[in-house]
């Protein structure tokens, strides 16, 4: 009589489950076509991704690229048992970074990485990223989705997003432009958005001992909830200003904050001087302070503060764009000025 034949190992043997990506991409079909725009012209499932460009009205176009991630917020998002959020993160991050340079989005690739594929958190992932694809105008153009058993944990993931986007040359700003004497012009986050979570988890919840459920005085949210504020895109807001071509430079205020990224865009000879208290203070970011123990310059380099975004603008254009941030029902501050410098922050 012969031995049977053991079963042949599959590739789910190996923690890799096909099935399961498939179920994944079978549910995010739909929202990937939901944030189609005219120069889509390859669908899901295609080996790369195609678009043609809208050209009509821009004479010289250049491409603006950018990639980022989410960082340890995810972990935070892992405790709250809520993926919906760090997608709509991801897409604002880098339509921020390219709008710093005058660029509209024009597509967006997604990179989620997984120990073991959950459908479920795929498509809630994929939601966010979907739905900051919709709101900021560009499509979700495509994506990889990789199941790496034995790199990653189960139950974990990471996230990455690349975008592209165009701006006609003549529109295109790189700092070059900015002179003693202009104004800086602050627009408010609405928390940490996606920087300095390493330090906020340390603070909260390995030195304070709290929980993403509790609550403490001053904020109107759970510690969860606050540290899950999505990172806002400013590209509505700044679309008019940007269009009448009252801005000299943009910088987003990301990891680093004020005191790193202002000086990325800043010429040479020039530092800005930033007078610290001049706009609202972010209760989250008083209450990581205090129960920190951190410094007040390490406030500054570790988180954005309340600040998203600073403008900078001619003293003869600064009310005009006050205005047309007013029109659009952005809040905005004025925090200080460029000065003679070695391309430095300096805090009154």
């Amino acid at each position: 009589m012969s031995e049977r034949k053991k079963p042949g190992l599959t590739y789910r043997d190996a923690g890799v489950d096909i099935d399961a990506q498939d179920e994944g991409l079978r549910r995010i079909r739909a929202m990937l076509h939901a944030t189609r725009t005219p120069g889509v012209l390859a669908d899901l499932g295609a080996f790369g991704g195609m678009f043609a460009p809208d050209l009509a009205g821009i004479a010289e176009p250049v491409l603006v690229a950018s990639c980022d991630g989410v960082g340890t917020k995810l972990i935070v998002a892992h405790m709250m048992g809520r993926h919906d959020t760090v997608g709509r993160d991801l897409v604002n991050h880098c339509v921020n970074d390219i709008l710093v340079q005058g660029a509209v989005p024009l597509f967006f690739l997604d990179y989620v990485a997984t120990g073991r594929l959950s459908p479920d958190v795929l498509a809630s992932v994929v939601s966010g990223i979907a739905a900051g694809c919709r709101e900021n105008g560009c499509a979700l153009l495509g994506g990889e989705t990789a199941e790496m058993p034995g790199f990653y944990a189960d139950g974990t993931y990471d996230l990455a997003g690349f975008i592209v986007g165009i701006v006609d040359r003549a529109r295109a700003i790189d700092g070059r432009a900015i002179r003693v004497g202009d104004r800086l012009i602050a627009l408010p986050s609405a928390g940490l958005h996606t920087n300095g979570y390493s330090l906020a988890r340390k603070i909260l919840f390995e030195v304070a001992g709290l929980r993403p459920g509790d609550r403490i005085e001053g904020l109107t949210e759970t510690v969860g909830d606050t540290l899950l504020a999505p990172h806002r895109s400013y590209l509505r807001a700044l679309s008019e200003p940007l269009a009448k071509g009252a801005i000299r430079g943009l910088a987003h205020i990301t990891g680093g904050g004020l005191t790193d990224n202002l000086p990325r865009i800043l010429p040479a000879g020039t530092a800005a001087r930033i007078t610290r208290r001049s706009w609202p203070a972010l209760p989250i970011f008083d209450a990581l302070q205090k129960l920190g123990g951190v410094d007040e310059d390490e406030m500054y380099r570790a988180f954005n503060m309340g600040v998203g975004m600073v403008c900078v603008v001619a003293p003869e254009r600064a009310a005009e764009v006050a205005a047309l941030l007013d029109a659009a029902g952005e809040a905005r501050f004025e925090i200080g000025a460029i000065v003679e410098g070695a391309g430095s922050v300096v805090y009154a």
